[in-house]
């Protein structure tokens, strides 16, 4: 914790001109957590979790602390000390790693991730620059119980209408909903839901299969909910299942690799 303010007043204090003397990331608590777009010329380019916590002990992901903040630097030319934000108090992100992407189309990423409450489960979270800020920008609604979680499943215009969604399966362990949403109105809204899908077993620091395209349109690669078949999930007036064959982690490799 106190590492995590530390850099945080070293972020209110340092100049936009002048290099960190370190990468605020080579401290990161969460070193896997790195993401970053090469090709980004807007303000973020690069974003990771800090800070461990010990508030949330669900343990979905295999650990026993979940990070507590959220950084976020510039990609070269920009201001390289970046800026950190909290969850929020009884908050932590409950999640792998941010994705970097541009959900609105204004040329800037946005930052998507799972946040989670200790009291009302996770939620999937955006984080964007609005009016030059850095902050919360849209978010679903909690799942509404402790200890009840959501896993990200991919990013992009699903359905080829020119705006892109976020999908992800709501309870992967409990329910196993393929859910697509999209930004509107500082929330993050539904507009698809498919049942009896899975990406994550409980414990495992990584989340299975995610997004291809082998010249279909955007397509995800997903588990059947008992894990006994590979589901590749295409849009044709609303999400469909195209049954893979029998699942394994190879198949679903291959399935990624759109072979």
């Amino acid at each position: 914790m106190l590492r995590g303010l530390i850099i945080a007043l070293a972020l209110a204090t340092a100049s936009p001109a002048v290099a960190c003397v370190v990468d605020p990331f080579s401290k990161s608590a969460f070193p896997k957590s790195l993401a970053f777009d090469l090709t980004s010329t807007g303000q973020i380019g690069r974003a990771w979790f800090d800070s461990p916590s010990e508030i949330y002990d669900h343990g979905v992901l295999g650990r026993t602390v979940e990070p507590d903040s959220l950084f976020v630097q510039d990609p070269p030319g920009g201001a390289p000390c970046g800026t950190l934000i909290k969850a929020g108090a009884g908050h932590v992100f409950e999640d792998i790693a941010p994705r970097l992407a541009d959900l609105d189309g204004d040329g800037e990423n946005e930052v998507i991730v799972v946040r989670s409450s200790v009291t009302k489960g996770a939620q999937l979270a955006v984080y964007g620059i609005v009016d030059g800020n850095f902050g919360l920008i849209a978010a679903t609604d909690y799942i509404g119980q402790k200890n009840r979680w959501l896993a990200p499943a991919g990013i992009a215009d699903f359905d080829g209408d020119g705006r892109v969604e976020v999908a992800y399966i709501d309870r992967p362990h409990l329910l196993g909903d393929l859910v697509f949403v999209r930004p509107q109105d500082r929330r993050l809204v539904e507009i698809a839901r498919l049942p009896g899908v899975t990406n994550h077993r409980i414990g495992d620091d990584f989340i299975l299969g995610g997004l291809r395209d082998c010249g279909q349109g955007a397509e995800l690669v997903l588990a059947s909910k008992d894990w006994a078949r590979l589901l590749v999930v295409g849009w044709q007036n609303g999400p469909q299942a195209q049954d893979a064959g029998a699942y394994s982690a190879t198949a679903m490799q291959a399935a990624m690799a759109c072979r």
